[in-house]
C-alpha cells in the first residue's frame, strides 16, 4: 500500500517515501507513506484557506448532511480500514473495528448536538437589539497520535468541519495509513480543499503549527510536544486545543466487591496494551484488602494471551513503535534494579515470533513507594503499580499529588460514598465503578483534563466552543441615549 499526501482533493506524490513495518511482524512491510516537507504544508494551508471562504457559506444543515453521508461511506469500508490500521499500529483487530464503530458513534452524536450548539439567540429591550453569532475560525491544524488514530481523528475533525472551518491534518508516521484512508473517503463528499492531509516528521509539524494562516491547533499527544507547539503558536497568537496525557488513579474503597472490580480495573489498565491516555495508571487499595486484590489482579492478568494483533486468540497485542517499546523496557529494568516486587504475567501465543515484534508481557508491581517513578509517570504501556493506603484522606492526597489530571475512577458498593470521594479528586473526569465513559457520558461529558493533561475539551456540546469565534451585533434604537 502506498499512501500519498492529499491536498485540494488530489493525491500528491513526493520524492521520498518511508516504509511502515508491522509492529507485530517487524519483518513485514505494511506499506509506504509519502514524506512531506514544509513546502507541502504551505500548499495544504493555502488550499484550506481558499476553501474556507466558500465552505463557511454552507448552512449548518448542509454541513451536517455531508458529514452523515461520509460516515455512511466509512461504515461501508470499515473492515478494510480496520485491517490496515491494526497492521500499522499493532492494536487488536477486533478492538480496531470497535474503535471505528465508536468513532462513527461519536461523529453522529456530535452531528446530533450541532443544531443546539449553533441555535441563534436574539435579545431585545427598549434600548437596543443584540445578536451574538457563532462564526468559524478558518484553517485548523489537526495533529493526531498513533494509539487510537481513527476515533481520535473523527472526534476531532467532526466539530471543526460542522462549525464551518477547514482542516489540515498531520497523522502520526506510525499510524497514518488508516487515517489517510478515512479522510480521503470523507473528502469525496466535500468541496476541494476542505480536508487536507500532509505526512512527515517534526519539520512538517513545526511548519504547520507556525503557519500564519492557521488559526488554531488541535493536538492530541504528549506534553513535551505540546510545549513545543505552544511556543511555535505564540509568534502568531494562535489558539491551542490540547488533549494530553494522564496518570489516572483508580481508588478502591474498602466496601468494594473485589470479584467484580478487579477484572474491570485490570482491563482499564491493559486495554490497547496500556497505550491510551485515560488508562488506569495506578491503583490505590486499602491495606486490609491489598493482598487479596494483588492475588486476584495477578490471576486475571495471567489470563492475557499476548500475540499478533490479527490472531483471533490474542487478547493483547504489541507496542506500537520502537521508541515507546524501548522506553517501557528501560522503565521495567529500573524497577527491577530498585528492588521493587514485580511479576510478568500472561501467555506468549507465538514465542517463536516474540523477537519479531514489540511484545511485552503485562506487569503487576506491588509494595511500591507512592512517589516512585512508576507511580508518578505516564507509563503508556502494560505496567501497573498497586499502592496501599490507610485512610480516605491519605488516598485522596496521593491521587491528587500529580501534575496530571485527565481521568480517574472510584470503586465502591456505596454510591453516595463513592460520589463524595469522586468530588474531591482533581481531574477532568471521574468514573464510578468503571473506567471510561458510558454512552450517556460520551454524549454529555466534555472530554479532557486539567493541569498538564490538556487545554480545552473534546466531545459533548462544549466542543463547538473550541472552534468558533463570537461576533456580537448591537443595534441602538432611536431616542435612547
Amino acid at each position: 500500500m502506498k499512501v500519498n499526501l492529499f491536498i485540494n482533493n488530489e493525491d500528491v506524490t513526493t520524492e521520498h517515501y518511508e516504509e511502515v513495518r508491522d509492529p507485530g511482524r517487524l519483518s513485514e512491510v505494511v506499506g509506504f507513506i509519502a514524506k512531506g516537507d514544509p513546502g507541502y504544508i504551505d500548499r495544504a494551508v493555502q488550499a484550506a484557506h481558499q476553501a474556507f471562504h466558500f465552505w463557511r457559506q454552507n448552512t449548518l444543515n448542509e454541513r451536517m448532511s455531508i458529514l452523515l453521508k461520509s460516515a455512511e461511506e466509512i461504515e461501508k469500508n470499515m473492515s478494510s480500514i480496520a485491517s490496515v490500521t491494526a497492521k500499522e499500529n499493532g492494536m487488536l483487530l477486533g478492538r480496531t473495528i470497535d474503535e471505528v464503530k465508536l468513532g462513527l458513534m461519536d461523529m453522529r452524536t456530535i452531528i446530533e448536538l450541532a443544531p443546539s450548539a449553533f441555535q441563534q439567540r436574539i435579545i431585545e429591550d427598549e434600548s437596543g437589539w443584540v445578536n451574538v453569532v457563532k462564526r468559524p475560525m478558518g484553517v485548523i491544524a489537526c495533529i493526531v497520535p498513533w494509539n487510537a488514530p481513527i476515533i481520535l481523528t473523527l472526534q476531532k475533525i467532526t466539530p471543526i468541519l460542522l462549525a464551518g472551518n477547514t482542516i489540515v491534518v498531520k497523522p502520526s508516521p506510525t499510524a497514518s495509513m488508516g487515517v489517510v484512508t478515512i479522510l480521503k473517503t470523507m473528502a469525496e463528499f466535500f468541496p476541494p480543499g476542505v480536508i487536507n492531509v500532509v505526512l512527515g516528521g517534526g519539520d512538517v509539524g513545526s511548519a504547520l503549527t507556525s503557519h500564519p494562516l492557521v488559526r488554531k491547533i488541535s493536538f492530541t499527544g504528549g506534553g513535551s510536544t505540546a510545549v513545543a507547539i505552544m511556543k511555535s503558536a505564540a509568534d502568531t497568537l494562535k489558539g491551542v486545543h490540547f488533549e494530553l496525557g494522564g496518570n489516572d488513579p483508580a481508588i478502591v474503597l474498602n466496601d468494594a466487591d473485589l470479584n467484580e472490580v478487579v477484572p474491570k480495573i485490570v482491563e482499564g489498565a491493559f486495554r490497547r496494551t496500556g497505550q491510551f491516555c485515560f488508562a488506569i495508571k495506578r491503583v490505590y487499595i486499602p491495606y486490609s484488602m491489598y493482598d487479596e486484590f494483588y492475588e486476584k489482579a495477578c490471576e486475571f492478568t495471567d489470563s492475557y494471551k499476548i500475540g499478533y494483533q490479527l490472531n483471533e486468540e490474542a487478547t493483547m497485542g504489541p507496542i506500537n513503535n520502537q521508541l515507546q517499546y524501548q522506553r517501557i523496557i528501560e522503565l521495567i529494568e529500573r524497577l527491577e534494579h530498585s528492588g521493587a516486587n514485580l511479576v510478568k504475567l500472561g501467555k506468549q501465543l507465538e514465542p517463536e515470533n516474540w523477537d519479531n515484534g514489540y511484545y511485552l508481557q503485562p506487569v503487576i508491581v506491588r509494595d511500591v513507594d507512592p512517589y516512585a517513578e512508576i507511580v508518578t509517570c505516564e507509563q503508556f504501556g502494560p505496567v501497573l503499580p498497586l499502592i496501599p493506603y490507610h485512610t480516605e484522606e491519605e488516598v485522596i492526597h496521593m491521587a491528587n499529588n500529580s501534575e496530571f489530571g485527565l481521568g480517574s475512577s472510584v470503586w465502591s458498593s456505596d454510591f453516595d460514598r463513592a460520589l463524595d470521594v469522586a468530588n474531591r479528586i482533581e481531574a477532568g473526569m471521574t468514573f464510578i465503578n468503571g473506567h471510561g465513559q458510558t454512552p450517556l457520558g460520551s454524549k454529555y461529558i466534555p472530554f479532557g483534563g486539567i493541569k498538564q493533561s490538556g487545554i480545552g475539551r473534546e466531545k459533548s456540546i462544549k466542543v463547538f466552543d473550541e472552534f468558533i469565534e463570537y461576533h456580537g451585533i448591537n443595534f441602538h434604537k432611536k431616542g435612547i441615549n
